[in-house]
């Protein structure tokens, strides 16, 4: 069985001059080939380029999904912790304001709570519409999630005390109410 060319050439479709052209075109194709040079095909390097940006939005799209599920998960993860720690505010009599941001807010609490929100021995948590009241080691640890959910979380500090000072002798109490 005769070659492809052979049987072009005497089915007259392609003369001996353009069958020797093609014949030396494929051999120096062949020879740059082993000699390492690489030919460029336009189109597979314009479809090599399309899966590269494919890959990147793909990559950048993982990324944005795999961020939702995460701060999805801390969501939940403190939600859990909050309702998991909150502490019964019974049948309170007393009235404690604390600022949430701008706005001035009030909870009913039992002077012992009142003392223990003082004290930081309790913390004031946001959740969802309302307000829970948490001990401060739940808190603290919702607060290395999220400390925007932590409302109120009171720590003693040991101020120096000025010299010059005339309201040094003047101790503020720990249950003013303002």
């Amino acid at each position: 069985m005769a070659s492809l060319q052979d049987q072009l050439l005497n089915a007259g479709i392609v003369d001996a001059k353009k069958a020797k052209q093609l014949k030396h075109e494929k051999r120096k194709a062949e020879k740059s080939r082993q000699k390492g040079t690489v030919q460029l095909d336009p189109d597979k390097a314009q479809a090599r380029l399309a899966r590269q940006e494919s890959a990147a939005r793909d990559r950048a799209l993982n990324q944005q999904k795999q961020a939702a599920a995460e701060q999805k998960a801390l969501a939940a993860q403190i939600l859990q912790l909050v309702r998991m720690n909150r502490i019964d505010r019974g049948a309170g009599d007393v009235a404690y304001q604390f600022a949430d941001g701008a706005k001035i807010k009030k909870l009913y609490i039992t002077a012992q709570l009142q003392d223990d929100l003082a004290a930081g021995r309790i913390a004031i948590a946001r959740l969802d519409s309302g307000y829970e009241l948490l001990p401060a080691a739940a808190a603290e640890k919702i607060m290395q999630r999220d400390a925007s959910v932590i409302v109120v979380l009171n720590t003693r500090q040991t101020q120096a005390t000025d010299e010059d000072d005339p309201y040094a002798a003047y101790q503020v109490p720990d249950d003013l109410m303002w």
